[in-house]
């Protein structure tokens, strides 16, 4: 079996969001150690899931899309990427209980 690899590109809008959420964990909540434990759990579930980022079930946006997004639970939060050729795209970070057809 061949097996493909995926390179990893990050977008800003995701780590500003990722920021986002850990400065709230960690100052609003006042929680740094939750924080540095949610980036380190939403990292891990990046790099597992760049082992095979299409072998999952896509996200259903209604909205239409040149490319289709899926989305990495993590904690209370979801991780949407798209996948471009042979790279797995990390676009955003979203709460979990947000509306999401709004959003994504």
């Amino acid at each position: 079996m061949d097996e493909r690899h995926y390179e990893l590109r990050i977008l800003p809008l995701f780590e500003e969001k990722l920021q986002e959420a850990a400065d709230y964990i960690a100052f609003h909540l006042r929680n740094p150690i939750a924080a540095e434990n949610f980036i380190d759990a939403v990292e891990a579930a990046v790099y597992e899931r760049l082992k095979a980022p299409e072998a999952f079930e896509p996200y259903r946006s209604k909205k239409d899309r040149k490319h289709i997004y899926y989305a990495i639970p993590v904690k209370n939060y979801l991780v949407f990427y798209v996948v471009i050729g042979n790279v797995m795209e990390v676009r955003t970070l979203v709460y979990s209980r947000r509306y999401l057809p709004d959003i994504i």
